[in-house]
C-alpha cells in the first residue's frame, strides 16, 4: 500500500489536539504540554489545514469540539494509544537479543497457552514474547504478528498452517447443579438448561443428534461469545457447558465442573499454529511453533498445511 505521506499527520499536531480537546481549554492544554498556548493553537491550525475541518468551536470564551471534531477525536486517541503502545513494546524488546509476537484466540490463551509458557521462558530468557488475542483471521501484512492461534480449517492467505490439537468437548456443570440435577441418561438434558458459544450456536444440537436424542431441545438457553464466561457461568450453576476438555483441565481436577456423562463429542474442526510465509526463516518463531507442537502431540505427528 502506497501511503501519501502530505496526509500522515504530525504526532505533535495530534497530542495538541487530543490535550486541548480534554481540557477543552488551549492554555491548559499548553500548560501539560509544557508549550506557550500560541504554539498549541498554531499546532491545532496546522491540522485543521492538513485535514480541510474546523475541528474546534469559541462558545462563551472557551474552546468546544466541532462535529467534526467530536468524529476524529476517538481516532486521535486510538493512533496515540497505539503509538506509545509501539515505542514501549520498541523499548522493552530493545533490552532483549529477541522478541516474539503472537496472537492467540483469547480463551486458549487464557487457560492453556500462558500457563504453559512459563516453561518456553525459562528456557529462552533473552526472548522478549508479546501476545495480543485475536478472535478471528487477520493479515499477517497488517499485522505485525510472527504466528497465530488459529481454530478451523488449514486454510490462511499468505501462511502455513501447522497442526496442533483436536477438540473433543464434554458436557459439565458446577458442583451444585450437578448434584441438583436428575439425569437418568442423556435424553434428560432436554430438561435442562443450557449454556451456548454464540460463534458455534450448533455445538448442542451436535451432540444431541451423537447421542440419536431429537434436537429441537438443543437451541434455547443463555448465550455467550467466550468460552471463558461459559466457563464461569457453568460453575456458577447457570447451565449445563458443552466445553472443550482442554479448556477446564483445572476445573475437572479440581471438580469445580463436574462431566456428567463420559459422552465426549470430537468437534468438525482443529487448532493450528499459522506462520506467515515471509517468516519462515525467523528462527525464534520456528522454535516456538515446535514447543507449542511438543506440548500436545509428538513431533512425528505434526503436519504442516499451506
Amino acid at each position: 500500500m502506497i501511503m501519501r505521506r502530505r496526509l500522515i499527520p504530525d504526532i505533535v499536531n495530534l497530542q495538541a489536539f487530543e490535550c486541548a480537546a480534554r481540557h477543552q481549554n488551549f492554555s491548559r492544554a499548553a500548560e501539560e504540554l509544557n508549550l506557550t498556548q500560541s504554539a498549541v493553537s498554531r499546532q491545532i491550525s496546522e491540522l485543521e489545514q492538513q485535514t480541510g475541518l474546523k475541528l474546534f468551536e469559541r462558545v462563551r470564551q472557551r474552546v468546544v469540539l466541532s462535529e467534526a471534531g467530536l468524529r476524529l477525536l476517538p481516532e486521535v486517541k486510538d493512533l496515540l494509544l497505539r503509538s506509545e503502545r509501539l515505542m514501549i513494546g520498541a523499548v522493552a524488546s530493545g533490552q532483549m537479543k529477541l522478541s516474539l509476537k503472537v496472537a492467540t484466540l483469547p480463551t486458549f490463551g487464557t487457560r492453556w497457552l500462558v500457563p504453559r509458557l512459563g516453561h518456553f521462558l525459562e528456557e529462552h530468557r533473552d526472548v522478549a514474547v508479546t501476545m495480543e488475542s485475536r478472535s478471528k483471521p487477520f493479515s499477517f501484512d497488517e499485522d505485525n504478528f510472527d504466528l497465530a492461534i488459529h481454530y478451523g480449517l488449514p486454510a490462511w492467505a499468505g501462511a502455513v498452517a501447522t497442526f496442533l490439537c483436536n477438540e473433543t468437548v464434554l458436557p459439565v456443570a458446577g458442583r451444585q447443579l450437578a448434584g441438583r440435577l436428575k439425569l437418568g441418561g442423556p435424553e434428560d438434558l432436554s430438561l435442562a438448561p443450557l449454556l451456548h458459544l454464540t460463534t458455534r450456536p450448533k455445538l448442542w444440537a451436535q451432540w444431541f443428534d451423537l447421542q440419536k436424542l431429537p434436537t429441537e431441545h438443543a437451541y434455547p438457553g443463555a448465550r455467550f461469545d467466550q468460552f471463558s464466561m461459559i466457563i464461569a457461568a457453568a460453575i456458577s450453576g447457570l447451565g449445563v457447558a458443552l466445553l472443550p476438555t482442554y479448556l477446564i483441565e483445572e476445573e475437572l481436577q479440581t471438580g469445580a465442573l463436574l462431566p456428567l456423562f463420559e459422552l465426549p463429542m470430537p468437534t468438525e474442526n482443529s487448532y493450528y499454529v499459522v506462520m506467515a510465509e515471509k517468516k519462515q526463516t525467523n528462527q525464534i518463531a520456528m522454535l516456538f511453533q515446535d514447543w507449542l507442537v511438543s506440548q500436545v502431540t509428538p513431533p512425528s505427528q505434526a503436519t504442516t498445511t499451506k
